[in-house]
């Protein structure tokens, strides 16, 4: 039994340039490759052979509605009190919808340059995912300042969120002005002193001034939904930036951020049925490891390969959680296992690090440590639960 010696968090499946995967049922072994890299299959190997391109999400749809409201009928006034409340509120509602114009322009406009800034953020993007599947140096220059770049536009497209929403402020005022207008012209009924001229404009200005008022609420639930999906967009693409460093970082490509390939997509309704392990001190001496990173040397490659794990595991089993284990080689004398202790942890903690960039969150992994007199070698266990 592994005895549990500290816990921390965050989540997923491992690997490594002196790595092992060992197999099990769900995951039958699959191979190694020239790097002494030994993966559980968790997907067929075609589906392994090629590493998905970090191509941004698709940018999504904004509205396209023209909101320009019909114009008021006008009609001279007839020289009563109730007549002259009439014309009152015709001109009210006049500039109110001479601003829903002004309005409608803005929103035009801004859905024009977010267009543009997202077009401009993908060619970018895939620039750079070009040159990393045709191969590159580890942390290329070139690379970086396209990185940089990207992220500009990415908070570009964070300002045209910022400018819809200040617009959307801006209408659901507009919205409270029309209510308030339906309801006097309604009120303007029960005054004296009308003729029924004065009556028959007012429910003219009534009808009109109820389809501005229906006008107003498009607009704003259509600012809202354009609002909603670009915020969303904006999360997805952060994390995939985040993800495409890492990938600049080792000079090879990887692909979406997992937060945004599995856990983006799995059923609200199935997590909440999905109970988190008690903890790490549930693997038990003859459970497999799903992946066994080896430090068997001062600059282990593992990124890629556990990458691949990752994905593949999670595009198999979206709701799986992990346990992380730090296993300390426990051959030596007390200080030199001291010493292995330490270093194990570093290791582990530079896992999850990686882990962490790649998109996994951290209610999604359990941590622990333990001592193994059976290995010789520092070692990084990963279970899937």
């Amino acid at each position: 039994m592994f005895q549990k010696s500290r816990v921390a968090v965050l989540g997923s499946v491992l690997l490594i340039s002196g790595c092992t995967f060992a197999s099990e049922s769900l995951f039958p072994f699959f191979g190694a490759d020239d790097n002494n890299v030994q993966v559980a299959a968790v997907a067929p190997p075609a589906a392994q052979a090629t590493t998905p391109a970090l191509a941004p999400s698709a940018a999504p749809v904004l509205g396209a509605t023209m909101f320009v409201p019909t114009a008021v009928t006008q009609a001279p006034s007839t020289g009563t009190f109730v007549g002259q409340k009439v014309t009152q509120h015709r001109s009210e509602l006049v500039s109110l919808q001479s601003t829903i114009i002004g309005r409608n322009q803005l929103l035009q406009a801004a859905r024009q340059k977010t267009t543009e800034d997202s077009q401009r953020y993908h060619g970018t993007v895939a620039a750079i995912n070009t040159r990393l599947q045709l191969g590159t140096t580890p942390g290329n220059p070139v690379l970086i300042s396209q990185w940089r770049a990207a992220q500009l536009e990415l908070e570009r497209l964070s300002e045209d969120v910022s400018e819809l929403n200040g617009l959307a402020n801006e209408v659901a005022a507009d919205s409270a002005m029309a209510a308030y207008l339906l309801g006097a012209s309604r009120a303007t009924y029960g005054l004296a002193g009308a003729i029924d001229e004065d009556h028959r404009q007012l429910a003219i200005l009534e009808d009109e001034t109820n389809r501005t008022v229906v006008l107003i609420d498009r607009l704003l639930n259509e600012l809202s939904e354009d609002i909603s999906r670009q915020t969303s967009y904006l999360g997805s693409e952060r994390r995939n930036l985040q993800t495409i460093s890492l990938a600049i970082q080792n000079g090879e490509i990887m692909g979406a951020n997992l937060f945004n390939r599995a856990f983006a997509n799995a059923a609200p309704a199935g997590l909440a049925g999905v109970a988190i392990p008690a903890g790490p001190g549930q693997v038990t001496a003859n459970e497999q490891p799903l992946v066994v990173i080896r430090f068997d040397r001062a600059d282990v490659q593992y990124q890629q390969a556990l990458y691949n794990a990752l994905s593949a595991a999670l595009e198999r089993r979206p709701q799986s959680f992990f346990t992380l284990v730090a296993v300390a080689a426990g051959q030596g004398t007390a200080a030199e296992v001291a010493l292995n202790v330490s270093k194990s942890i570093k290791n582990a903690d530079e896992v999850v690090r990686t882990m962490a960039d790649m998109g996994l969150p951290a209610d999604r992994l359990q941590m622990s440590s333990t001592t193994s007199p059976q290995i010789s070698v520092n070692e990084v266990r990963i279970y899937v639960r």
